[in-house]
């Protein structure tokens, strides 16, 4: 659908004047995405559709109708100043070229960090929030690969795969961190370092007034940015019912590749991409089929680099294992249950997942211990562990 006919084209805004009137009109209430665009359209330019609003309002049987005060949308730029953010219109030169493609485009997008990194090839992970040891191993090297072979890995900045990604991507290259709330709210609090290095190294997006916090609503909407950002999207884990596949269905919608990584028939966080796989979604076997399905989607556009061969796995070199501090109930617990989260009937390796925890390696294997004699882990030859319910 064209959104711009020719009479009233698109122009950015040119002015501080015009960069008000734009955000006043966005932020105004019953205003969204395509009401923005339709008064635009039909008007001309922000400062006539919100002279017009009130009638429009009054029409529509909504008597008394404000558009969103001056005072409002100065706070935020007072607050976007203070945080080092920028706003970005549609039609400007640092706008996202891909995220034009969108029929609902945000207008204005603030932005925290290296916008230039939003015109390079661009490959969006995503997945599940308690992801497991396997699925997190899989998001870590896709993401290393791809920043290694020149691509900006964008995901959203959630738990489990989102963080995998943005990490493993920042180790490597660059990423990009799509936020539901506000750009300078970072969400969840274990990812504030996280999220402040992705503004050093790489960019952070939201197309939300600054400050706000995130509500379960505005993450579907946020993640039709982050596959409008790429030229494919890359599904590692996820649930038959999940936000994953919500940015799956945006990125067919969008004319994106999509693709999924296969998982084992018993893991309840790999339904959602096996369902992927046997509607049509391209099965990942490592990083080569991702550059191959980008390389595909831009066609004219030549290779960022030569396809990646597999690494081998680094090698761990054995260390002596410290004394286990005491630990409190919640402490037992909470490992507990993190076990749990990253094990499941695909066999994973128990050096692997203690490197995955990040946790002690004896209270690990006594953690372990207790749970195979409760039934709820299952040890195979080689070291390798299974979850049995």
């Amino acid at each position: 659908m064209d959104l711009f006919p020719s009479s009233h084209p698109l122009t950015p805004p040119l002015s501080a004047e015009d960069e008000v009137a734009w955000l006043r009109l966005l932020r105004s209430r019953r205003v969204g995405v395509t009401t923005f665009y339709r008064l635009m359209n039909e008007h001309g330019s922000a400062q006539a559709a919100l002279e017009a609003l009130p009638e429009v309002a009054r029409a529509a049987g909504v008597k008394d109708y404000q558009p969103c005060p001056v005072a409002v949308v100065e706070d935020e730029i007072k607050r976007a100043q203070f945080a080092g953010a920028q706003l970005i219109a549609r039609g400007s030169a640092d706008y996202p070229p891909a995220l034009t493609e969108i029929s609902d485009a945000p207008p204005l997008l603030w932005a925290m960090g290296d916008i230039a990194c939003l015109h390079r090839p661009t490959v969006a992970l995503v997945g599940a929030r308690n992801a497991s040891s396997l699925g997190t191993r899989m998001a870590r090297k896709l993401a290393g690969e791809l920043a290694d072979a020149g691509y900006t890995v964008v995901s959203g900045l959630a738990r489990g795969i989102d963080t995998a990604a943005h990490g493993a991507a920042l180790e490597h290259g660059t990423t990009a961190a799509v936020m539901a709330g506000g750009v300078d709210v970072l969400y969840p609090k274990e990812n504030t370092v996280l999220g402040e290095e992705i503004a050093r190294q790489g960019v952070r997006l939201s197309e939300q007034p600054m400050g706000l916090s995130p509500m379960a609503r505005h993450f579907p909407r946020r993640n039709r940015i982050i596959s409008g950002l790429a030229q494919a999207v890359v599904v590692v884990e996820a649930a038959a019912k999940s936000g994953s596949l919500i940015t799956a269905r945006d990125a067919l919608d969008q004319g994106r590749e999509v693709l999924a990584v296969p998982g084992h028939p018993f893991d309840a966080r790999a339904s959602g991409c096996n369902m992927l796989i046997r509607d049509g979604a391209l099965l990942v076997r490592g990083t080569k089929d991702v550059i191959e399905a980008v390389q595909q989607a831009l066609p004219d556009v030549d290779e960022v680099a030569p396809p990646l061969e597999p690494t081998p796995e680094p090698a761990v070199t054995a260390q002596a294992a410290p004394t286990p501090p005491t630990r409190s109930h919640a402490d037992h617990l909470a490992l507990h249950q993190q076990i749990l989260d990253r094990l499941g009937p695909s066999p994973v390796a128990e050096d692997q997942l203690i490197r995955d925890l990040g946790a002690n390696a004896a209270q690990v294997a006594r953690e372990l211990t207790d749970m195979e004699l409760d039934g709820q882990v299952h040890r195979e030859p080689g070291g390798l562990l299974t979850r049995l319910n």
